[in-house]
């Protein structure tokens, strides 16, 4: 893959769009994550998952874009790879891979969809996807955020345009350290404050009509699960995916 554009979305993540350099297209499920190869410094093997960013409509033509959001570690060997590849650079990748996606034969009434980090990411590829899915069998969506500050939500203005356009869409920012400032682009009444499974039971989820994802620090998704299980949801409608920061 090509690496086409670089931009920070956080202090310490960056939004990398790449190109497939054979020109061929890379059909994927919103939700799936690529593995991209590169080696030590003692010539070992390595390799990182990153979930694909971008989503498109069901019917829509797969193309050779690939955007990935990249949490920078210092010291981390993938974080220098990411720093040290200049735009029109090349790396190798494996991939699509993964089931953490929306499935076609979903018969909910709602999404509960909880991410922190850039875990969020799945959730932003979704977007076409729940877009339909709304517009075809009225179902709704929330989607909780966490973080610890406002400059940390991963696309939250994205987010927030969405919900702003599609009623059936509400956004829960749910920061643990600092609240937006009053009259800031982040600030809106669906803001939190706390960690996201502490704002879930505002939600009052549902064992008979909800289905809940869960993605991102591996301690929030146990939490979370836990929680959720309590409150009666069927495990089969708990769908996990932690992610852990390699160096």
């Amino acid at each position: 893959m090509k690496l086409v554009a670089r931009r920070m979305i956080a202090p310490t993540v960056a939004h990398l769009s790449f190109e497939r350099d054979d020109g061929q297209p890379l059909p994927c499920i919103p939700g799936q994550f690529i593995q991209i190869h590169f080696d030590y410094a003692d010539g070992s093997a390595a390799r990182r998952s990153y979930s694909i960013a971008v989503g498109r409509a069901l019917d829509a033509p797969a193309d050779g874009r690939v955007d990935i959001a990249v949490s920078y570690v210092p010291g981390g060997a993938a974080t220098a790879l990411f720093e040290a590849l200049d735009i029109g650079a090349t790396l190798n990748a494996s991939g699509p891979f993964g089931r953490f996606c929306l499935y076609p034969n979903d018969a909910n009434r709602r999404y509960l969809l909880i991410g922190t980090g850039t875990g969020i990411t799945p959730y932003r590829a979704m977007l076409s996807q729940l877009a339909q899915q709304m517009t075809q069998r009225g179902v709704e969506v929330a989607l909780l955020q966490g973080a610890r500050t406002p400059e940390e939500l991963l696309y939250g203005d994205e987010f927030r345009a969405f919900a702003e356009t599609h009623p059936g869409f509400r956004y829960f920012p749910c920061l643990s350290r600092e609240l937006p400032a009053e009259g800031s682009a982040h600030a809106h009444a669906d803001v939190r404050h706390g960690y996201v499974q502490n704002v879930l039971p505002e939600l009052a989820p549902d064992p008979a009509n909800d289905i809940a994802y869960l993605c991102g620090n591996p301690d929030m998704v146990d939490a979370t699960f836990e929680a959720l299980k309590e409150i009666g949801l069927p495990v089969p409608m708990i769908r996990r995916e932690k992610y852990v920061s390699n160096k």
